[in-house]
């Protein structure tokens, strides 16, 4: 295993893949992305989706809408989407503003549809480890898992964070009885006492936390094989900058494997993405 596991050796056969499949087709599957107000970080996420979407030959809408959108007008605009048979795909970038449930937002689109893989349909099935469209992020981390074959079974994971959206999907697939899997999994958050030392019992180290070099190098033990999902803009002088979760100069030594950031899970994320538009698209086609 190397230690650096990079992003690119991966995303290139996913890539490579999808492109080879959509050629084959007479049609480019459509994915539209809502996304509600203004927000830079996500306005970059959502532009590289494009770019890559293109380079792959899927096409994309993005229908930006205002910060003040009523939640009944949002729901209405997901309806007309999912009853448009032109449209395979569906994204709700996040975070959405207060009004807005994400919850029912969720539940509103269709699972066959839903490529953010957080309809209550895909994420039950997630549980019965059958077939449905992953969450992105949680989905990268177990493809960046397999591609390296990053042991999992009998080994001690640490998972910092328990989000909805990362951390309570991930630690399903973690358990999962299919390979990759079977691993023990401690969940910490926010309100955990004393986390370094759960993180310096970690075999594997999975940060979802969204605090910027977070985890230092007194937090973890030599050996430990670090998956940073964090993706934290920061300023240093004149310069913005994104990091992960973890300080990875100080810890790089002392693991036996990490993942960069940018450069690791933020990367494969977006082609687990892609590959789910293909799915969707795929599966309505039957």
């Amino acid at each position: 295993m190397e230690k650096k596991l990079l992003a690119k050796p991966l995303i290139k056969g996913i890539y490579a893949e999808l492109k080879d499949k959509i050629a084959a087709l007479n049609t480019e599957p459509q994915l539209t992305i809502l996304l509600v107000g203004q927000d830079p970080a996500a306005e970059f996420y959502i532009a590289n989706i494009e770019k890559r979407a293109s380079k792959v030959g899927i096409r994309t809408d993005i229908k930006k809408l205002p910060t003040k959108i009523k939640e009944i007008e949002l729901i209405n605009l997901i309806k007309e989407l999912n009853n448009d048979d032109n449209i395979n795909a569906i994204m709700v970038q996040k975070p959405l503003p207060e009004q807005i449930d994400d919850n029912l937002i969720a539940e509103t689109i269709k699972p066959e549809k839903d490529v953010d893989g957080f309809n209550p349909v895909n994420l039950g099935k997630m549980l019965l480890e059958t077939e449905c469209l992953l969450a992105s992020t949680p989905a990268a981390v177990m493809e960046m898992i397999g591609y390296y074959d990053i042991e999992l079974s009998g080994k001690h994971t640490v998972l910092c964070g328990r989000s909805h959206i990362v951390g309570k999907p991930l630690m399903n697939l973690l358990i999962n009885k299919q390979e990759p899997g079977n691993a023990t999994v401690t969940v910490c958050h926010s309100k955990t006492a004393n986390l370094s030392d759960y993180t310096r019992q970690a075999d594997i180290l999975i940060t979802a936390l969204g605090k910027a070099r977070f985890i230092k190098e007194d937090m973890i033990k030599k050996g430990v094989v670090i998956l940073d999902v964090g993706t934290n803009e920061i300023v240093e002088g004149d310069s913005t900058m994104y990091v992960g979760d973890v300080d990875y100069d100080t810890c790089y030594q002392k693991a036996a494997a990490i993942t960069p950031v940018p450069g690791g899970i933020g990367s494969v994320t977006t082609a687990m993405l892609l590959k789910n538009v293909w799915k969707a698209y795929s599966s309505q086609k039957k």
